[in-house]
C-alpha cells in the first residue's frame, strides 16, 4: 500500500495540495440531484482521508458546488481551495433546471462567458462570497479555449494583480486540451495549469509539449479526467469517453488494460490514478466524487500498489510509451 496522502508544492507558488484532489462538480448535481446531506457525506470522508485539496468553480451547478465547499471548509484549517473565473453568474428568473448545461439544479442563474479583466475580479469576488472565504489558494481560467486574445490580455493580467495583491496564492488556467495550456506555460508566468482527460493511460498527449514546457518551467501539473469520464472507471459497453459514448476501438483498449491489471494482482482504476503521479512535473490527481462510497473507493484505489511488470507489459503490449514515466515502488527494482 502506498503512504498516506502527500502534499506537493504548485511551482513556486509556496501553496501545497494534496496528490490525490477532490473535483467538486459532482457533488453540485452533475448530470442527476445530489442533495446536501450526500453531498456533505463525500466532502467529509474526503477529509477524513486526508485529502486536503477541493477543486470547485461557478460554473458547477450554477454556484452550488462553491457553497457547499465553503459550508464544509468553515471553521476548519489546513486545506487548499481552488475555483475558477471566466464565467460569471446573472440571476436568472425564467425557471427550469439547468440540465442543458450539465446540472440538475434549479436554473437559477445565467451563464455569461467574461474574460476582462473587470469581469474577472466580480467573478472572484462573488466566489469569494459563496465560499464565505476572503481569499483562495489558487485560480484558474477556466476553458478559455474560445477567448485566447482576451484571455492573455486582460484575464491573466488581472490573474498576476490579484496574486500580487495576496487575494490568491497561485493562478493558472484549466482546460481539456493541451495546446493552449502549453501557451500559457511557455507565455505567462502561471503557478499551475489543470489539464482535463489528456494524460491518461488511454490519451498522453500533453506528454508531447505541455508536460516537459512544464517541468522546464517548474509549472505544475494538476491532472483532471484520469478516468476520461468513465470509460478507464468501469469498461463495457456503453462506458463514456470525454463525456461521449466510448469508440469500439478505446472500450478495447480499455478492456485489455484492466486484463493486465488484474493479472498483475491490482486494478484498472488503481492504474489510472498513479499514471498521471509518476511525471515529475505532475503535482496532484483531481478526482470527481458525488457520494461517500465514490471517495472511499477512490481512496483505496489510490492507495494500492501497481507492480512495475505492470508496466512493462503495458509497453511490451505497445499501449503506453516508452517515454512515459510510470511509478516504480521503492521496494521494486527500477
Amino acid at each position: 500500500m502506498r503512504t498516506p496522502i502527500r502534499s506537493r508544492v504548485l511551482g513556486r507558488s509556496g501553496v501545497e495540495v494534496t496528490e490525490l484532489a477532490f473535483g467538486a462538480a459532482g457533488i453540485a448535481g452533475l448530470f442527476t440531484p445530489v442533495s446536501d446531506e450526500q453531498a456533505y457525506a463525500a466532502l467529509d470522508t474526503a477529509w477524513n482521508a486526508g485529502i486536503r485539496y477541493f477543486d470547485t468553480a461557478p460554473h458547477y451547478g450554477l454556484g452550488v458546488s462553491e457553497r457547499r465547499v465553503g459550508a464544509m471548509l468553515r471553521g476548519r484549517s489546513g486545506y487548499t481551495v481552488s475555483t475558477k473565473v471566466g464565467r460569471r453568474l446573472e440571476p436568472f428568473s425564467g425557471g427550469g433546471d439547468d440540465l442543458a448545461n450539465g446540472f440538475a439544479v434549479p436554473a437559477t442563474h445565467r451563464r455569461v462567458w467574461d474574460f476582462s479583466a473587470d469581469g474577472v475580479r466580480r467573478s472572484l469576488e462573488e466566489s469569494l462570497e459563496r465560499l464565505g472565504l476572503d481569499r483562495v489558494d489558487v485560480v484558474y481560467l477556466h476553458d478559455p479555449d474560445d477567448h485566447a486574445e482576451q484571455t492573455f490580455r486582460e484575464a491573466y493580467p488581472e490573474l498576476e494583480a490579484m496574486r500580487a495583491e495576496g487575494l490568491v496564492g497561485a493562478i493558472g488556467a484549466g482546460m481539456n486540451q493541451a495546446e493552449m495550456l502549453t501557451r500559457f506555460v511557455r507565455d505567462t508566468d502561471v503557478d499551475v495549469v489543470l489539464c482535463a482527460g489528456r494524460y491518461t493511460l488511454l490519451d498522453q498527449r500533453a506528454l508531447t509539449e505541455l508536460l516537459p514546457a512544464a517541468h522546464e518551467r517548474c509549472t505544475s501539473v494538476v491532472i483532471g479526467g484520469a478516468f476520461n469520464s468513465g470509460l478507464l472507471a468501469d469498461p463495457k459497453p456503453g462506458a463514456t469517453y470525454n463525456y461521449a459514448s466510448a469508440p469500439r476501438e478505446l472500450l478495447d483498449q480499455a478492456l485489455r488494460i484492466k486484463a493486465i491489471a488484474e493479472r498483475h494482482g491490482t486494478t484498472l482504476r488503481a492504474a489510472a490514478l498513479a499514471f498521471p503521479l509518476a511525471h515529475p512535473a505532475v503535482a496532484s490527481v483531481l478526482v470527481g466524487t458525488r457520494s461517500a462510497d465514490e471517495v472511499r473507493d477512490t481512496v483505496r484505489q489510490f492507495a494500492r500498489d501497481v507492480p512495475a511488470e505492470f508496466w512493462q507489459e503495458l509497453r511490451e503490449a505497445k499501449l503506453l510509451p516508452e517515454e512515459a514515466p510510470v511509478h516504480v515502488s521503492e521496494e521494486e527494482p527500477s
